[in-house]
């Protein structure tokens, strides 16, 4: 291709995105696709001869469009929020053209300095420590790996990544709502899952502190090495809050690394009146949060600060002589996380940050909290419904209780009303267990929703509720 043509189809491009934003609920919000039906409509061979571009491009509308899952639909409610922002798109036009390989100051020296102060910059305004440091990773499950893994080197004297385990007594306290991607940290860094410890819940779904004591306590008498707690600041269920603050406190008392998972609900800490619930974080280690979850931002963009970042380096820097540094006092971000790699995520983050200012951010977060909280009354009042868990931040959970009807099988209705609502492809939904209850989850965190869009979603669900009973 050459430039000319670039050009051409870069305009063609640019237009096909503008356009889809405007039509997209006009797509099903889930393809109704079977396994292999896309992959079998590729041929078996690559092509040995090129393609013009109309041609690969028309195989994306029809091939590939009609398999996508649309996340940016403003009734897509399932899993979570994925959101992204016309600021944040241009930005990753911009990512793509320059290619630069952000993996130290020499490298892309813009990409370094710039991903420093707009970590700063969130930093502040989410309240964390003035002293702690910041790195931009894909995903908030390389946060979790990094944290653990400095906690493991810490505690060892940084002798397991030397020599290996001599004998592995490390255990690792969480929540049983805490994310599936803690068991998976475990596992990585070679803890295993068996020295995981899934502390149980109270009825908010926030961690029982009594109980992670007592676990402690008990491992400390059994000779076991009590390694690291790992709270929840908004957990994928429900968005329940563990006790921060007393967690905190636990892991001074007992010398425990303390790392804060607010993945999903992180960004919800620009708003003061959410601060209080991480007064104590002082006194925590590390913290990681997703603006491409709840901040306008694409895909992929995770925050991982850390109280003590020379001990990260420490724990993960390796320098070959093709990789030396010319600077001596600057960050070389490939040393502060798994990969060597690494994309200008930082472009993107300080788009979005200026194109709406934290101000705008602000209102954009309390608009769909009170979505979710407008909606959880009228869910509370129709009497074929009932709320499963506390309503928080953006989150609602509930199922279909229909009155006079035998509740013998109530998760067998739920699921299949899931079922049948995605099915219409004008919302996606997803569940969660509570208690062995199957709930509803309806998080509301789409970049164009409306407040129209909510009304429409929740009579569509009553309409399809009736025609299951």
């Amino acid at each position: 291709m050459k430039n000319k043509d670039f050009n051409k189809y870069g305009h063609k491009l640019v237009d096909w995105m503008s356009n889809y934003f405007r039509e997209i609920e006009n797509y099903p919000i889930k393809p109704n696709v079977k396994p292999g039906d896309i992959y079998k409509q590729f041929p078996s061979k690559a092509p040995l001869n090129k393609e013009s571009f109309e041609t690969i491009f028309n195989d994306f509308k029809n091939i590939i469009l009609p398999g996508i899952t649309h996340w940016q639909n403003p009734n897509f409610h399932a899993f979570f929020p994925a959101n992204n922002s016309y600021p944040s798109i241009l930005a990753e036009m911009l990512i793509a053209t320059l290619g630069a390989q952000c993996m130290m100051w020499d490298t892309s020296p813009s990409a370094t300095e710039l991903e420093e102060r707009v970590v700063d910059w969130l930093k502040d305004e989410l309240g964390l420590p003035s002293s702690w440091k910041g790195v931009i990773n894909d995903t908030a499950s390389i946060g979790t790996i990094c944290s653990l893994l400095t906690a493991r080197e810490i505690k060892s004297n940084f002798s397991i990544n030397k020599s290996g385990y001599n004998t592995n007594k490390y255990t690792v306290y969480t929540s049983k709502e805490a994310h599936s991607s803690v068991e998976k940290a475990v596992k990585i860094i070679g803890l295993g899952s068996k020295n995981l410890k899934k502390i149980e819940t109270n009825k908010d779904m926030s961690m029982n502190i009594e109980s992670l004591e007592s676990n402690i306590k008990q491992d400390l008498s059994t000779n076991s090495i009590p390694l690291a707690i790992i709270s929840t600041f908004g957990t994928t269920g429900t968005v329940g809050f563990d006790s921060i603050n007393k967690i905190s406190l636990i892991a001074k008392k007992y010398s425990l690394w303390h790392h804060i998972d607010a993945a999903y609900a992180g960004s919800a800490l620009l708003l003061n009146k959410y601060k209080k619930y991480i007064k104590n974080i002082n006194l925590a280690d590390s913290f990681v949060f997703n603006p491409h979850k709840w901040m306008l931002t694409n895909f992929d963009c995770s925050l991982y600060y850390t109280k003590n970042h020379e001990a990260l380096v420490k724990s993960l820097e390796i320098y070959p002589e093709y990789l030396k540094s010319s600077e001596k006092k600057i960050n070389n971000y490939k040393d502060w996380s798994i990969q060597l790699g690494r994309r200008f995520r930082a472009l993107k983050l300080w788009f979005v940050i200026r194109s709406y200012g934290i101000k705008g951010i602000k209102k954009y977060l309390k608009k769909h909290i009170k979505y979710a909280k407008n909606l959880s009354i009228e869910i509370d009042k129709d009497k074929n419904f009932e709320l499963t868990a506390p309503q928080n931040l953006n989150m609602i959970n509930f199922r279909f209780y229909p009155k006079n009807k035998d509740k013998s099988n109530l998760n067998d209705i739920n699921h299949k009303l899931i079922k049948k609502l995605n099915k219409t492809g004008k919302i996606y939904l997803s569940h969660t267990k509570i208690d062995d209850i199957v709930s509803i989850r309806m998080p509301i965190g789409s970049t164009y929703i409306k407040r129209k869009h909510i009304e429409k979603s929740w009579k569509l669900i009553k309409e399809i509720s009736n025609s299951i009973i």
